[in-house]
């Protein structure tokens, strides 16, 4: 796999180049939220609003990057105001157009492929090579019903922390008690269905072993999962709805059984313990129902 001169440790710099650039010529459009904070099983959930423009804004997102009414791909091609490098001869990186979290970004696959297709070592490496070069936590909806927009394949990141007042991910409380070997498992108190691994720590410098690494304990995390390879028109396509979470220490795969509930739509963050509502009312809902129960409704059930 070739990589662009970004992969040696430029990226960063570039997508702090890009941002201001977007953000003068109004190609970056962040959404303005106010956060407030629920605490549920041991874990402080970040619970994001999002103001009535940014309402407006996230429809317009949905007209013009792939909602159902729209057949246009916004990432062939892309809009150069926000394409930060080329990170392999596979993929390349973007702003996304509409953050919610600073120097949001998707590693996009060079040739359309379906979001609903499986990873693969490629996505992996790409994704690693960013990964390697700021601590960042990388997460891919599968689908539809697990909370993805766009049709062409992507996996997104978004730095750590989510927030300058909580330095770890919410949920990392609770991975800190996990067992310490590189099985597959599950996190006690997280009460929702998933299948949790550890990587080794000792790849985190070598992009190309952790990749390998990676890609293989996701196979094994889809196979916990009981999500299967179905091979239509030569693509090996997901089985069902999934969102997977990864960083440079562990992974993490959640089976989805729907996009949302109470009207709250959950994405991958989500399970990363943090959650977007669009009003009062959601805001409150949440805190009726419990951050994990929302979780849980939309995680499908793990295999018997």
């Amino acid at each position: 796999m070739n990589t662009s001169s970004h992969s040696a440790g430029n990226l960063w710099s570039a997508v702090l180049r890009q941002t201001a650039h977007a953000l003068h010529c109004g190609a970056l459009h962040p959404i303005q939220t106010s956060l407030t904070t629920v605490e549920d099983g041991g874990v402080r959930f970040l619970i994001r609003q999002v103001s009535s423009l940014a309402s407006l804004a996230r429809k317009e997102k949905s007209a013009d990057h792939g909602g159902p009414k729209a057949a246009a791909n916004p990432f062939l091609p892309c809009d150069p105001d926000l394409f930060v490098t080329d990170i392999s001869d596979n993929h390349f990186v973007l702003l996304n157009k509409f953050n919610v979290i600073d120097h949001h970004l998707l590693v996009v696959t060079r040739r359309f492929e379906l979001q609903e297709n499986l990873l693969n070592l490629a996505d992996f490496s790409a994704l690693v090579s960013c990964l390697a070069q700021f601590d960042g936590l990388g997460f891919y909806n599968g689908g539809p019903a697990a909370g993805a927009s766009q049709r062409h394949k992507h996996v997104q990141i978004v730095p750590v922390p989510l927030d300058a007042a909580h330095p770890v991910l919410p949920i990392e409380p609770l991975l800190a008690a996990a067992g310490t070997d590189r099985a597959v498992s599950t996190v006690h108190g997280l009460r929702f269905s998933h299948a949790f691994v550890r990587l080794d720590p000792t790849l985190a410098t070598r992009p190309l072993e952790l990749a390998r690494h990676a890609f293989h304990a996701y196979l094994s995390l889809l196979d916990a999962a009981g999500i299967r390879a179905l091979d239509v028109n030569g693509e090996a396509q997901q089985s069902a709805p999934y969102n997977l979470l990864v960083t440079t220490r562990w992974m993490m795969l959640v089976p989805r059984c729907a996009e949302r509930t109470e009207g709250i739509a959950v994405n991958a963050l989500g399970f990363a313990g943090t959650l977007f509502v669009r009003d009062d009312t959601q805001r409150e809902t949440i805190g009726r129902l419990g951050p994990m129960t929302v979780l849980q409704r939309v995680a499908a059930p793990m295999p018997a």
